[in-house]
């Protein structure tokens, strides 16, 4: 037989109500009694019927408006929770997180819960919504591929915008599975690089027919998606959590579809006012530049210089300038003259044609001093109109003073004498 203590049977009971799955999201309706308000900030109550009670918690944490607003002593209230075994005090409890008035029915009281919640946590912040692109090349549509819905929405699409392709991710739209199917087609189609914008749509019906809108996967999935999500479920009193989260809210499928694209015929029509008026403006433009020039033109022909009077101008310039030049070159040339005159008679030729003569030896070294000369020397006499060859007969001679070789001067060789033996 087995033995346990009152600790482990606590731990063994709360441990099987909190793995129950209708026990850990569970909705219980009931009138509120014993109703109790610490300075702690946590509210205690019983819900009871005819037959049973339940403890409850609403922790502050948990608390919102709506709940403090609907909890009252004797109210008929719908308590959402999850039920668990308080150890310390053997009592069973719903620990509640939403409390909502009897009337509003289960479904309605599930609604307000989650999206108070989701608001709460930012899934329908208006900043975070974008904005849908103007000329979308592909829309991507979750809806049932065996419903009209899909046919509308493309019958309007064909109609305002036939560029654009559309892309259905087919899945159940209502019932069970339904929202497991929308969250993956969803994830299908953000898997895809070409998809610029996706429209959820369904068509109208109850609450319970449009719940798997209301699921928080689907919402979730929604906030998650890389492109601008459209709702279009319901009619347009028909609002979901899935309104709430999507970029855009549409009234209906259809109206959906002309939110998304734009009207061809309207298109045109701007494009063809654009057109005349860029037409327009080019034509008030080119009026605009021909005026500038023909002013301009006129400016020109009033300010034109005098060509003729120009052309005289520059010929007496030019004139001017040419006699100068002359002028110029021609003393230039008898300076040069001149001075070609003074070389002349300093050059060795000029020397020549008054008589003197230029000595050089056989190697062709000249002599310019009578001592350079040794008898026996052969020599080459230049005169200004030939040359000659002669040797050197005269004498050695010695200056005994200093003991230096002195040679005695040939005498000049008289001009028209042939040879010199």
């Amino acid at each position: 037989m087995l033995s346990l203590t009152v600790t482990q049977i606590g731990s063994h009971l709360r441990g099987l109500l909190e793995m129950d799955p209708i026990l850990t999201d569970i909705w219980v309706s009931g009138e509120i009694s014993n109703l109790s308000r610490p300075q702690s900030g946590h509210i205690y109550f019983t819900l009871k019927d005819e037959a049973a009670q339940l403890r409850c918690a609403l922790f502050r944490p948990r608390q919102t408006i709506a709940s403090l607003t609907a909890v009252d002593h004797g109210a008929q209230v719908l308590a959402h929770g999850y039920v668990s075994f308080y150890e310390q005090r053997g009592d069973l409890q719903l620990y509640v997180d939403a409390v909502q008035p009897a009337g509003l029915g289960v479904l309605a009281a599930e609604f307000e819960r989650l999206r108070a919640r989701l608001e709460a946590e930012g899934l329908f912040a208006l900043e975070r919504k974008r904005a849908l692109p103007l000329f979308p090349r592909r829309i991507g549509v979750v809806t049932s591929s065996t419903g009209a819905v899909f046919q509308d929405i493309c019958h309007v699409l064909t109609r305002r915008w036939p560029l654009v392709e559309v892309l259905l991710a087919p899945t159940l739209v209502q019932g069970d599975g339904a929202a497991t199917g929308v969250v993956l087609a969803l994830e299908r189609l953000n898997r895809r690089n070409d998809v610029d914008v996706i429209v959820l749509a369904r068509g109208g019906g109850s609450m319970e027919d449009l719940w798997a809108f209301n699921e928080e996967a689907v919402a979730r999935a929604i906030f998650a998606s890389r492109v601008p999500v459209v709702s279009a479920v319901g009619h347009e009193t028909d609002y979901t959590i899935a309104d709430w989260v999507a970029d855009v809210r549409a009234p209906t499928p259809s109206a959906a579809a002309e939110l998304l694209v734009p009207d061809q015929l309207e298109i045109a029509a701007r494009l063809g006012g654009r057109e005349q008026q860029l037409r327009a403006g080019m034509r008030r433009a080119l009026d605009r530049l021909q005026q500038d020039v023909e002013q301009a033109l006129r400016l020109l022909d009033r300010y034109r210089p005098d060509a003729s009077r120009l052309g005289a101008g520059v010929r007496a310039l030019l004139e001017t300038m040419r006699r100068r030049l002359t002028h110029e070159l021609e003393m230039r040339q008898q300076r040069l003259a001149g001075r070609m005159n003074e070389l002349g008679a300093l050059s060795p030729s000029g020397t020549l044609t008054r008589g003197y003569a230029l000595v050089h030896r056989a190697d062709g070294e000249l002599i310019v001093r009578a001592a350079e000369a040794h008898a026996g020397d052969s020599i080459r006499v230049r005169m200004v109109d030939d040359d000659f060859g002669a040797r050197v007969e005269g004498g050695d001679g010695a200056d005994r003073g200093n003991g230096a070789t002195r040679q005695t001067r040939p005498r000049p060789v008289p001009a028209g004498q042939e040879r010199l033996l």
